[in-house]
């Protein structure tokens, strides 16, 4: 599940997932296409390609230059059909195994698999399918599915997939390869993304649209909720087996995860987050000298929250993009100036000025505390803080890493107590209601039908984490199933 978090400060981003058919050079644009969503994952990065007669793959730890810089590892991936996979590791162990695409040799053939999201019951069917025989080779979720297609007594792939994902609760997007066709779809809920594009004759799915750019695609459509797409030798053939629900697409692609210049369900990520802060900076005006983002996901909301306040956009914080991942903080005094790693106060554009600091999210609030001392330290005379989502107050089982509801600080703080524990002189976040106008929404007087999943603020759940009811978030569930 989702609610181990790590001690990281901030949403993990998911996973990211790419696919192509009918292209000789698959497998690299499969590693261009990863590039372009190296932001959903940092683990690790896999691609798994079929060239008329065996499937072949790569996959490595770390990030897809790491793995598919090397012209003579893409060499080693021939055929016009591949899927590649990105990957954060919300819980559980960061190994080989885990990472994906998965694959198996089935009665019909082979086939490779790899999704974003989190299967909800995936500890109870794992169980059920240990007792009947199976045997695992991963900790990850998506090998629940590789069993239940296993176990399966359908006759075609599609209908032992279509099978698979009936006994399964949890949000998803999955691309498969087999040897005859690449295969997308999405969960009932639409909670998480998939795109197909074109290439030419080629046909493309990916997470998002931004992985269509850099291979020069053109983005053709959203694949539906409940979708099952199967692109093979006539073309493309979709399929509709679950019964229609409302969408739920999560909420937080528009505010955090996506990439700014990707398009998500019909809409710019951009002009999103430069909307949802210019209905911030209606909800929550304060006297001022200059708006300043925390670099980077908060500079398209500050940019909103300036031009509608009147007030000066500066970039008071500097990002340093050439931090390794892995640094090692040997003592409490280095460990504490780890944020100055990944940022920098602008002093020349702090000192003496009223600051408006807005970021998209505050988790544990320990990175706010630290930017916000950083920023006084430069000399800035006083300190707000503006949020563009709403308090988080619960976990997300979604394929999200977030901390438990008891590490999360708004659960245990209100905003004034919150405002106190960050240090600065004013907190304000957009309400539920204001973020759903930003994106020409209403969630609706009764509350139970709202456009996106917000559970994460609301703690309105669209499926039900039958694994977290059973008790099963745990050390143990941690340690037994990984999601994607």
């Amino acid at each position: 599940m989702t609610t181990g978090g790590g001690a990281a400060d901030r949403f993990r981003e998911e996973c990211g997932v790419f696919g192509v058919y009918g292209h000789p050079d698959a497998a690299a644009l499969t590693a261009l296409g990863l590039h372009a969503l190296q932001h959903r994952g940092q683990e690790a990065a896999g691609i798994v390609a079929y060239d008329g007669e065996q499937f072949n793959a790569h996959r490595g730890p770390g990030l897809v230059s790491d793995n598919f810089s090397s012209k003579d590892v893409i060499a080693r991936l021939p055929g016009a059909m591949a899927i590649g996979h990105v990957r954060y590791a919300t819980t559980g162990e960061v190994a080989l195994r885990n990472i994906q695409p998965l694959f198996a040799d089935f009665d019909f053939g082979g086939l490779a698999i790899c999704h974003n999201g989190n299967l909800t019951n995936s500890y109870q069917l794992r169980r059920q399918l240990v007792r009947r025989g199976s045997l695992f080779q991963s900790t990850s979720d998506t090998e629940v599915i590789v069993h239940l297609i296993a176990t399966s007594l359908k006759d075609t792939v599609v209908a032992r997939l279509t099978d698979a994902l009936g006994q399964v609760e949890g949000a998803y997007s999955l691309v498969a390869l087999s040897q005859e066709a690449v295969i997308g779809l999405r969960d009932p809920l639409g909670v998480r993304p998939l795109v197909l594009g074109r290439l030419g004759d080629a046909w493309i799915l990916a997470s998002e649209t931004c992985a269509l750019d850099i291979i020069g695609g053109e983005f053709v459509r959203d694949v539906e909720p409940g979708e099952i797409v199967i692109l093979g030798a006539h073309g493309i053939r979709s399929i509709h087996p679950f019964a229609p629900e409302p969408k739920r697409l999560c909420v937080f692609e528009y505010i955090y995860f996506a990439r700014p210049d990707s398009i998500v369900e019909g809409q710019s990520v951009y002009e999103a987050r430069k909307r949802i802060g210019r209905e911030l900076a209606r909800e929550a005006p304060v006297d001022a000298d200059i708006v300043v983002p925390v670099p980077d996901s908060g500079v398209p909301a500050a940019l909103g929250y300036a031009a509608e306040s009147g007030l000066p956009f500066e970039l008071g914080i500097i990002r340093n993009h050439y931090v390794g991942r892995t640094f090692i903080e040997p003592t409490d005094q280095i460990r504490h100036l780890g944020v100055r790693l990944k940022h920098n106060a602008n002093r020349a554009d702090l000192e003496g000025k009223r600051v408006i600091l807005v970021d998209d999210s505050i988790v544990r609030g320990t990175t706010s505390m630290k930017i916000v001392e950083m920023v006084r330290h430069a000399g800035a005379r006083e300190v707000h803080m503006r949020i563009s989502s709403p308090p988080t107050t619960h976990p997300c089982f979604y394929g999200i890493a977030t901390p438990s509801r008891d590490q999360l600080l708004a659960a245990q703080f209100d905003v004034d107590q919150m405002r106190r524990h960050i240090g600065v002189d004013s907190l304000a976040f957009i309400s539920i209601d204001g973020l759903y106008r930003a994106m020409g929404e209403q969630r609706g007087r009764d509350k139970r039908a709202p456009r996106f999943c917000d559970a994460c603020f609301t703690g309105d759940y669209p499926i039900h984490p039958a694994d977290a009811d059973a008790g099963k978030v745990s050390v143990q569930l941690s340690l037994l199933v990984a999601p994607a």
